[in-house]
C-alpha cells in the first residue's frame, strides 16, 4: 500500500502513464495512439524538455542492423525500425542523408572478424553488403587505409533529436501530455491501478511503461533481479573543418566482439560535421558528461554493484586503457590513424559527450539487448542502448503490445 496525502492525488485515471521523453518513450506513446487514438497518455519528464540525454547526444547514426545476434530483439527490431524512422523523416521533412558506411580491417588479424561480422550482416538481411578487398576500399574512401572491408552503401544519419521533438509535438497535439519537471521518485500497483510518485505529487493509470533510460532500474527492484545501470561516457572530437572532406561517409573499425561499444570510428552528422568517436569510459554519474562531473550517489551504486568488481576483474586492461585514452590525446589519434593516417593531431577539437546506459549483471555479464520486467500492470524498459534510437518505432510498437497484456 501507498502513503499518500489526499491533496497531493491527481485524481484523473489515464490510461497509460510513461516515465520519461526520451525517443523510446516517446516512440511508445505514439504507437500507443496508433493502436488506440482514443488513449489518454501522459508522460512524466524530470527534464524541462524531451529528449536531452541519450536520445540526442549520439552520432546520429542510422544503423544497419548488422552487428546484432540473429534473431535477437536488437536485430529485429533494426531492421524493422529503421526503415519505419526513415518513413518518419521523409514524411515529417526532417533532415536524412545517405552516406554509406565502411567497417575497416586495418590488420590482416581481423579480418576473420570482419568475415564473421558479414555473415551475420548477410543473415540479419541488412539489405545491400558487399565484401571488399582494399583497391575497392580506396575507390570509395580514398584517405583510409584497410586490407579489406565491408561496404554498406544504404546506410543514412539523421537527427534523433529532431525526430523526438516532432514525435513530442504530435503527442502534445493530441488528447495526452507530455509533463516536464516531474522527476518520478517510485511506481507502485494496488487495486488493479498503477501510481506512479515524483517530486510534485501522485498520478494513477491502468498502465505503466518505465522508459527511464539511464534510470530505469532504480524505478524496480534491480538487486533482488540481478542487474544495474553502469553509466560509461562516450566522448567525441570534431574534425577541424578544412579536413572534414577527407571522409565520404562513415567509417568504422571491426567491433571487439567482447564488448557491446563498436570502437572509435569517424562519422558525418547529418549537417555535415565529421565526428571522431566515440570511447566508452566509466562515467563517475550517471549524467557526468564531463571528466569532472562525480554524482557520491551514482557512484556508490557502481561500487556496490557485485557484477561492476567481476567485469572490472575481467576486464581491467580495456578498462584502463579507454581512461588513458580518455585523458591523452595522442593516443585517441593513433587510434584514428589505422584506419585514416592522414589525421593529426591539430585536426582533432574536442565535442560533446554521450552516456551509455549499460546493464551489468551480477555476474559481471555486459547485457547486449533490450531487456524488460513486467510487473502486474506496470513494464519496466531496463535495457534499450544503441540501437535504440534507430529501433524507436519498432520497439515502441512491441513495448505497447506487451504494456497493453493482461
Amino acid at each position: 500500500m501507498v502513503s499518500r496525502k489526499s491533496k497531493d492525488v491527481i485524481e484523473e485515471m489515464t490510461d497509460v502513464i510513461i516515465v520519461g521523453a526520451g525517443i523510446v518513450g516517446l516512440a511508445t506513446a505514439y504507437q500507443l495512439l496508433s493502436l488506440n487514438p482514443d488513449f489518454k497518455i501522459r508522460i512524466l519528464e524530470k527534464e524541462c524538455k524531451a529528449a536531452l540525454h541519450q536520445s540526442s547526444r549520439n552520432s546520429g547514426v542510422i544503423h544497419s542492423g548488422i552487428y546484432y545476434k540473429p534473431n535477437s530483439l536488437k536485430a529485429v527490431n533494426c531492421i524493422q525500425g529503421k526503415k519505419e524512422l526513415v518513413d518518419f523523416a521523409q514524411k515529417y521533412q526532417i533532415a536524412t542523408k545517405k552516406l554509406g558506411k565502411v567497417i575497416v580491417a586495418s590488420k590482416l588479424s581481423q579480418v576473420t572478424l570482419l568475415e564473421d561480422l558479414f555473415k551475420r550482416g548477410k543473415e540479419n538481411k541488412v539489405g545491400k553488403i558487399e565484401l571488399i578487398d582494399s583497391n575497392r576500399l580506396k575507390e570509395i574512401e580514398p584517405n583510409v587505409e584497410g586490407v579489406k572491408a565491408i561496404w554498406l552503401p544504404d546506410v543514412m544519419v539523421t537527427s534523433f533529436k529532431d525526430i523526438a521533438e516532432k514525435l513530442a509535438k504530435i503527442i502534445d497535439s493530441s488528447q495526452s501530455e507530455i509533463m516536464y519537471n516531474q522527476k518520478v521518485v517510485s511506481i507502485n500497483s494496488f487495486n488493479n491501478e498503477a501510481v506512479v510518485k515524483t517530486e510534485k505529487g501522485y498520478f494513477r493509470a491502468n498502465k505503466v511503461i518505465n522508459c527511464a533510460g539511464l534510470f530505469s532500474d532504480r524505478l524496480v527492484n534491480s538487486r533482488k533481479k540481478g542487474f544495474r545501470i553502469v553509466p560509461f561516457r562516450g566522448e567525441y572530437f570534431e574534425i577541424m573543418a578544412d579536413k572534414q572532406k577527407l571522409i565520404n561517409g562513415l567509417v568504422y573499425p571491426v567491433k571487439d566482439p567482447r564488448f557491446p561499444f563498436l570502437g572509435v570510428h569517424l562519422t558525418k552528422t547529418v549537417d555535415g560535421k565529421l565526428e571522431a568517436g566515440p570511447n566508452a569510459v566509466l562515467a563517475y554519474a550517471r549524467e557526468g558528461y564531463n571528466k569532472k562531473d562525480i554524482s557520491f550517489v551514482d557512484l556508490k551504486d557502481i561500487l556496490t554493484h557485485p557484477g561492476f568488481w567481476k567485469m572490472a576483474k575481467k576486464y581491467w586492461r580495456v578498462g584502463l586503457y579507454e581512461l588513458y585514452r580518455s585523458y591523452f590525446k595522442n593516443v585517441f589519434l593513433k587510434d584514428l590513424q589505422e584506419i585514416m593516417p592522414s589525421i593529426q593531431k591539430d585536426d582533432l577539437r574536442k565535442a560533446s559527450s554521450g552516456i551509455r546506459a549499460q546493464v551489468v549483471l551480477n555476474d559481471g555479464t555486459l547485457t547486449d539487448d533490450f531487456i524488460f520486467e513486467k510487473d502486474d500492470n506496470v513494464l519496466h524498459v531496463i535495457n534499450a542502448p544503441s540501437p535504440a534510437a534507430t529501433s524507436a518505432f519498432s520497439i515502441g510498437r512491441a513495448i505497447a503490445k506487451k504494456a497493453l497484456e493482461n
